[in-house]
């Protein structure tokens, strides 16, 4: 194992470790800004002004008329984190959910469902805070989370989880658990925000279903960054989709590329049975090599 000092460690995680860990890394950054302008507000006069910033530009604001004025609060208010342990806790559970999803998809499926997870939550959030007539700014990747979690759970039901180490659970049980806590408490006024947390869960829970078809909600949303990337670049896709041959580029039509996802999805599923079954260790070189492969895509 070569030996690596702190920043050179830093440098490798991001740049080998995987979307899960890129995640934390921006919510790492996120919160140490957010803690630096506290510390500048609490430091000198302006304490009033620093906290005004904090509110409008890292958190969800759940007022329509608030919201209309800060809609970018969607999307900054899911990385965000006011207190250590709620940071801390969140990117705890970041680091197993991702590392559980990336064995099943793609470093950029995890970057949508983490995004659209989270801002569904948010939605979800501010939909319910108009009925109950409290307006509570909200903040923190647990809806993301919440999206990346249930999706492996609904995918993998029977992955079987320690509890604290000891306690043997399915990993469908501890979803079920989680998800009724959250049902039970969702009416109480406790600082959390139960509906961004079933928010997200029903984005994890869509994100796996008719996984191969166009309509599925990821796809439907990687389809859609596609497109917003081929117009801003002024290289807009008008053809189907290609593939590389000896002697030039030949056409590969949609039916084509779905037929081929879905045969490599079907060995990945046939491979993660074995797994199941057998071990790890019961792999041939080849099965292990190709699950490698579409690990790291």
């Amino acid at each position: 194992m070569q030996d690596r000092n702190l920043s050179e460690e830093l440098k490798f995680q991001f740049k080998h470790g995987g979307m899960h860990i890129k995640l934390i890394f921006v919510n790492v950054l996120v919160f140490a800004l957010i803690m630096l302008l506290a510390l500048i507000g609490r430091t000198t006069d302006q304490e009033v002004l620093f906290n005004t910033i904090l509110d409008k530009g890292f958190t969800l604001q759940t007022n329509l008329r608030d919201l209309a004025f800060a809609p970018y609060g969607l999307i900054t208010s899911i990385f965000s984190h006011f207190s250590v342990l709620h940071f801390l806790f969140n990117m705890i559970f970041l680091y197993f959910a991702g590392n559980m999803f990336r064995q099943f998809f793609s470093d950029r499926r995890l970057l949508h469902v983490y995004i659209v997870g989270g801002i569904a939550g948010g939605i979800a959030e501010v939909i319910a805070r108009q009925f109950m007539g409290q307006y509570p700014a909200v903040l923190g990747a647990s809806g993301s989370i919440m999206a990346l979690f249930i999706a492996i759970a609904v995918y993998r039901p029977n992955i079987q989880l320690n509890l604290l180490g000891i306690i043997p659970l399915k990993l469908y049980v501890f979803a079920l658990i989680y998800l009724g806590s959250e049902l039970i408490q969702m009416t109480q006024i406790d600082g959390i925000a139960h509906f961004a947390h079933l928010g997200g869960a029903l984005i994890g829970f869509l994100s796996v279903q008719n996984i191969h078809s166009s309509s599925n909600i990821i796809n439907w949303t990687e389809s859609l960054q596609q497109r917003v990337l081929g117009f801003f670049s002024g290289r807009k896709r008008k053809g189907p989709k290609l593939k590389a041959q000896k002697g030039g580029r030949v056409a590969k039509t949609d039916e084509e590329y779905n037929m081929e996802a879905k045969a490599k999805q079907q060995k990945i599923d046939k491979i993660l049975d074995k797994i199941s079954k057998s071990g790890y260790e019961s792999l041939t070189k080849a099965e292990k090599d190709f699950l490698f492969s579409q690990s790291n895509k």
